[in-house]
């Protein structure tokens, strides 16, 4: 704490600015996945997940740009604009407590389009954007941020529990700040189950206020 408050003074920061130093984390990859199709949102488990510099070659969120949607309600609707959504990853620790939290045996994460499972890294969602997972077979990629559950991975859900009602609306609710990751590709590779996967997350601060 006496070096941040060094920093504090040195640099001209306010007084008792948070500092989070960077630091490793290590994972496993647990299950990779992929749609079969670009129109698809299901996946589906695959023995090896290759990854080139626009993502999974056929995926749905495949390519170096993307049309904007409802989460960029400061572009009109369909501006093209770089990708930074081109994988997601989520975590098996948190989508145990989203079943939990739903009143749901398990919610799998293939029903909410997933790419890439993990273990071992606690608060999943919560890894700060910037962050570079590298994984054992050399493979990159670079966190853009938490993904925000949304109406039709709860639609995916739902499919599963006919006999309960609301769930699309539920897991938006009770999967926030659950719903694991966003990011892109930094480094092509290929990715494999039971494979290391390794968190370098960079130091960060909480903005001050003005």
């Amino acid at each position: 704490m006496a070096d941040d408050a060094k920093t504090e003074r040195e640099h001209g920061f306010p007084e008792g600015l948070v500092r989070t130093p960077g630091r490793r984390i290590k994972g496993t990859v647990e299950r990779v996945l992929a749609t079969l199709t670009p129109t698809d949102f299901l996946t589906q488990d695959v023995e090896t997940l290759p990854l080139a510099f626009e993502g999974i070659a056929g995926g749905r969120h495949a390519g170096f740009t993307r049309r904007s949607g409802g989460r960029e309600p400061w572009y009109p609707r369909g501006t093209e604009m770089a990708n930074e959504r081109q994988i997601s990853l989520l975590s098996v620790e948190e989508l145990e407590i989203v079943a939990s939290r739903m009143e749901l045996p398990r919610v799998d994460v293939a029903w909410i389009g997933g790419n890439i499972l993990v273990s071992g890294i606690p608060h999943f969602s919560l890894v700060p954007p910037r962050t570079r997972l590298v994984f054992e077979s050399g493979a990159v990629l670079r966190v853009d941020g938490d993904n925000v559950p949304c109406r039709i991975a709860g639609k995916g859900i739902a499919e599963h529990y006919p006999d309960r009602e609301g769930l699309d609306l539920l897991f938006p609710q009770k999967a926030r700040n659950r719903r694991g990751l966003v990011a892109f590709v930094e480094k092509p590779g290929i990715i494999r189950p039971g494979e290391l996967v390794t968190a370098h997350i960079p130091e960060h601060w909480l903005y001050p206020k003005a």
